[in-house]
């Protein structure tokens, strides 16, 4: 009775290693590399939020977040 229940006991703590170990590979699998992906950081010139070049307008020699900023143009501090 002993042998069964250590072959339970380690039968179950099998299961755990390989499910953790798969689940930290699909982890690292879904993760886009650091700094792939994601493109240059560019600053609105109206409200200062930074977001990726692939993403903002260019007008005028700058960038903006959206239509609006661009037509409103760059902030004057």
């Amino acid at each position: 009775m002993g042998r069964f229940i250590l072959l339970v006991l380690a039968l179950f703590l099998l299961i755990w290693l390989v499910r953790s170990a798969l689940a930290g590979r699909a982890r690292r699998d879904a993760q886009p590399p650091t700094g792939e992906g994601r493109g240059e950081l560019v600053r609105c010139a109206h409200c200062g939020v930074h977001l990726p070049r692939s993403e903002s307008l260019s007008a005028g020699g700058h960038q903006y977040c959206s239509e609006e900023h661009g037509r409103l143009g760059p902030r004057e501090d």
